[in-house]
This record gives structure tokens, C-alpha cells and sequence, in this order.
């Protein structure tokens, strides 16, 4: 009997390439309107692919409490855009997504590479929505590159202000 020698290659074999790791941060401009009622508006972050649909999301703000009425799921519906994509199939609260409205001023958010896992390289859009009681709606997005370190922006004009997403390494 004779033993052959085994010879292994590495000929088609499909070698991974390593997982883009990377933190993504996203500033978010809630502009202070000099209205009678003035009330924070909801608030509804996202990802996007090119195609428009919903790859995840990464933040919503709404009230938690409506004075003894119970929760301010219910105005969630308002976030029209988001509502439609996904919002509607989320289970609220969630961990490290859904939290307090916030004040005017700049809001930033990270979101780490954890979170992010399974997300390809590629062009996404980060979206933005705001919708306010007795006031109105807003829809922001700003296109970038996961998969490279990069900034992009963009502004709303009525319940946005200024938007970043920074991809950083």
C-alpha cells in the first residue's frame, strides 16, 4: 500500500477580507422656533441604501411619558417617512436606539462599530426626520461612503438644522 502526500493550496479558496470596523457620529441641529406652543420634536435617525429602503436604525427621541397618558408611542406615526420604512415594526423602547426628546441646540449621537456589524461598504444615505405637535415636518439626507473614513452634510430649512455623519476608523 502507498501513501500519498497530501498538498494543500490555497488555489480557490476565498480568503475574507477583514470587516470595515469603524464608529459612525451624527450631529443633529434642533433649532429653538419662536412659536406660541413650542414643543421638542420627535426625532427618527437612519440608514438607508440606494435604493431608498431601510438598512437600520440608529436613534429615535419621542416622549416617554405624556403627562399621566400614557406613552408618546402613539405620535411615533407622525415620523411619516421613518414610520413607513421600519418604524412601525420596532418594538419600543430599544436598547441604544429610542430615547427622551431632545432640546434645540446640537445633538450628537455614535454609534459603534458593533452596532454597525454586517453593514457592507458602500454608498448609504443617513436619514433624518423631525415632526413637532402644532408644528411641522422635516426629512434630511445626507449621502456617504461606509467603508472609508469621510464626512458629509447637510441642513434643513424649518424643524433641522445643520446634519453630519462622520465614518471613522
Amino acid at each position: 500500500m502507498r501513501i500519498l502526500p497530501v498538498v494543500i493550496t490555497t488555489a480557490g479558496l476565498a480568503v475574507a477580507a477583514p470587516a470595515f470596523a469603524a464608529d459612525l457620529s451624527v450631529s443633529v441641529e434642533i433649532p429653538r422656533l419662536n412659536t406660541a406652543s413650542y414643543h421638542r420634536p420627535y426625532v427618527a435617525v437612519w440608514i438607508e441604501k440606494p435604493d431608498q429602503t431601510a438598512e437600520r436604525t440608529l436613534a429615535v427621541w419621542y416622549q416617554q411619558t405624556r403627562n399621566n397618558e400614557g406613552d408618546g408611542k402613539d405620535w411615533l406615526k407622525d415620523l411619516r417617512t421613518w414610520w413607513r420604512k421600519g418604524g412601525r415594526a420596532m418594538a419600543l423602547p430599544a436598547d441604544g436606539v429610542s430615547g427622551a426628546t431632545r432640546a434645540p441646540g446640537r445633538q450628537t449621537i455614535t454609534v459603534p462599530a458593533a452596532r454597525l456589524n454586517g453593514l457592507q461598504p458602500g454608498q448609504y444615505s443617513l436619514v433624518v426626520e423631525a415632526a413637532r405637535e402644532l408644528g411641522g415636518r422635516e426629512v434630511v439626507r445626507v449621502p456617504f461612503r461606509w467603508g472609508a473614513a469621510n464626512t458629509a452634510n447637510a441642513a434643513g430649512s424649518t424643524e433641522l438644522g445643520a446634519v453630519s455623519v462622520t465614518v471613522s476608523r
